[in-house]
């Protein structure tokens, strides 16, 4: 392996979406281990829309990234040296590996995977946390039953597209909600939704009253703004609202925008709830083996948008923020090794 890696740092504040300017790269050696400790070689990068709330001084669920670090990202990599009982050399390990080349790690500090399992780009998908976050978060929060009508904004993205399949699974009829052609062909035709909703063309009030005619029961948002608005004004008593993200709002954290038909959770004995898979980990394993059973049966297919080499991490990060992604967007480490 080359004495040389390579690191993605956090070092200029970003006012609004993440530029260029926003990161650096830096080299460096391999820190020699110590006792515990694993030296993991990156197969795959995670490109998360949550990467703005970790650069951002708010108050969140985690601390914040400080300027000069390396910035924080999900991994999934081969263990080429260990020092630790744990691990042995050619095992794979997943967790917070932040985005970089190579690394050295607490061997506790990451999850050991069965990469013969599935291929390993669905670790950082699908049989990764946005899979993991669209299991828990429709099934233990949103709690579909058989008939009832679920609608999915980011539809096409990384967590939405399992999000739908897995409704679809329990029976429900499912409305999706993304932006553009080739999004919404992928849903409705390789997905087989029962409708879906282009925001950027379509009138996002007059189309859910068509694609939902019955009302709404479960919606399981990641953008916020103007389509939860819409969705509220047609919610069905006892409606369960499921609030991943809001990629609507993160353009300017300083001036969120509320939804401003939240009384619709009164009139509907409705309920809106907020979660991140810190509330889940414990369970990971739980979602695991059903979303590999599902894959494996042809139920759940992952969809997967992979660049190629980490110098692509700040194009990918604003690719994220413009909707460009196509799935779940991952960054191919190249190396000496590959």
């Amino acid at each position: 392996m080359s004495n040389t890696i390579s690191q993605v740092r956090f070092t200029k504040a970003a006012e609004g979406i993440p530029t260029v300017d926003t990161w650096t790269f830096t080299q460096g050696p391999l820190p020699e281990l110590k006792d515990g400790e694993i030296a993991v070689k990156m197969h795959y990068l995670s490109v998360d829309p949550a990467m703005k709330g970790w650069i951002s001084a708010k108050r969140s669920y985690i601390e914040p990234v400080q300027l000069g670090e390396i910035m924080r990202g999900f991994g999934v990599g081969e263990v080429t040296e260990s020092r630790s009982d744990y691990y042995q050399v050619g095992d794979f390990c997943t967790g917070f590996t932040g985005i970089c080349t190579h690394g050295v790690y607490n061997s506790r500090a990451l999850r050991k995977v069965d990469a013969s399992l599935a291929p390993v780009s669905s670790l950082m998908g699908g049989l990764g946390m946005p899979g993991f976050t669209a299991y828990f978060g429709l099934l233990d929060i949103g709690k579909p039953q058989e008939g009832e009508t679920v609608v999915v904004s980011s539809a096409a993205g990384a967590v939405g597209h399992v999000v739908c399949q897995i409704a679809k699974l329990k029976g429900c009829r499912v409305v999706a909600i993304a932006g553009g052609p080739e999004k919404c062909r992928y849903l409705k035709e390789d997905l087989g939704l029962d409708a879906v909703i282009d925001y950027r063309s379509e009138d996002i009030n007059a189309a859910l009253k068509i694609a939902a005619p019955d009302g709404i029961d479960v919606f399981f948002d990641g953008v916020g703004g103007e389509i939860l608005d819409a969705v509220l004004m047609q919610v069905n008593r006892h409606a369960r609202l499921v609030i991943c993200g809001a990629i609507s709002q993160y353009g300017d954290m300083d001036k969120q925008v509320g939804p401003a038909n939240y009384m619709q959770l009164i009139a509907q004995s409705a309920t809106m709830q907020g979660f991140t898979m810190r509330d889940y980990m414990h369970r990971a394993k739980e979602a695991f083996a059903d979303l590999l059973a599902w894959n494996m049966a042809g139920n759940v297919k992952f969809n997967e948008h992979i660049l190629e080499g980490i110098e692509q991490f700040p194009e990918a990060v604003q690719m994220v923020f413009k909707g460009e992604n196509h799935g779940k967007l991952m960054i191919k480490v190249i190396s000496d090794e590959a």
